[in-house]
């Protein structure tokens, strides 16, 4: 079997302001931006890594989700908790620097955590956490 991970979603709840963290910030390459208004899937990812993407979708769109789960989602994804992604980087301080310096949300500055990585985290315009940790 050969399987390989090809798009990963995170909500959002401004597109611009989400293309803007993903594009201008994190420096990926925008490969579709298809809808309207709020209703937008915006799919982004590194330019040297063509087969591997982020789709940034509006939250509850299915539509088999309740109110009351879109209200949940909202909730969390005010605090901060709905949803987060892992992204990688051989030079964690000088990418923590730019993401710092483009006014992303810092969550945590870089650190050596006690399971043995080196990461750092930010938030997103939707309240997504991003990890980045370094590569070794």
């Amino acid at each position: 079997m050969n399987i390989t991970i090809n798009t990963t979603v995170l909500p959002h709840d401004d597109p611009d302001a989400s293309l803007a963290f993903y594009r201008d910030t994190l420096g990926f390459e925008v490969r579709s931006d298809v809808g309207t208004g709020t209703m937008r899937w915006i799919t982004v990812g590194p330019v040297d890594q063509p087969g591997t993407s982020i789709l940034l979708a509006p939250p509850g769109a299915d539509p088999g989700i309740t109110d009351d789960e879109r209200r949940t989602i909202t909730e969390m994804m005010a605090k901060g908790t709905f949803g987060w992604i892992l992204l990688a980087t051989p030079d964690l301080d000088a990418t923590f620097e730019k993401l710092q310096a483009g006014d992303a949300e810092v969550v945590q500055e870089p650190t050596e955590q006690p399971y043995g990585v080196r990461d750092c985290a930010f938030r997103d315009p939707a309240g997504n956490q991003i990890r980045i940790q370094e590569l070794r």
